[in-house]
């Protein structure tokens, strides 16, 4: 696990526990058994969806993207804002909104 993926838990520390699991080589991070955040390249990207990717944009983040058999894909994560790396309480909020639009996606699923 890198340095990074460890910080997590001390930057969302206001929020609750979070704990990660590699994967297409980076790491999925998850609260309460529900993935609202991924690393890659040792870069934050935090879940969005209708409700709450407007204030990802407003902040000027970047939709994570990936490329696929040379085309690009864009997913449902955005790159969390630099202020919550410099206040607790801003990761809280940040992280709650990506929560939230976790929990929405997964009751749509049942």
């Amino acid at each position: 696990m890198s340095e990074f993926v460890n910080y997590l838990g001390e930057l969302f520390v206001e929020f609750g526990d979070i704990h990660s699991r590699r994967m297409f080589g980076g790491h999925g991070i998850y609260h309460q058994g529900l993935m609202f955040g991924l690393v890659a390249d040792d870069e934050l990207y935090l879940k969005v969806d209708t409700h709450s990717q407007t204030a990802f944009i407003n902040a000027g983040c970047e939709a994570f993207e990936y490329i696929k058999n040379g085309k690009p894909f864009k997913m449902s994560y955005y790159a969390a804002p630099e202020a919550i790396f410099d206040d607790p309480e801003i990761a809280r909020k940040w992280a709650s909104l990506a929560f939230d639009a976790a929990l929405r996606a997964a009751s749509k699923k049942t």
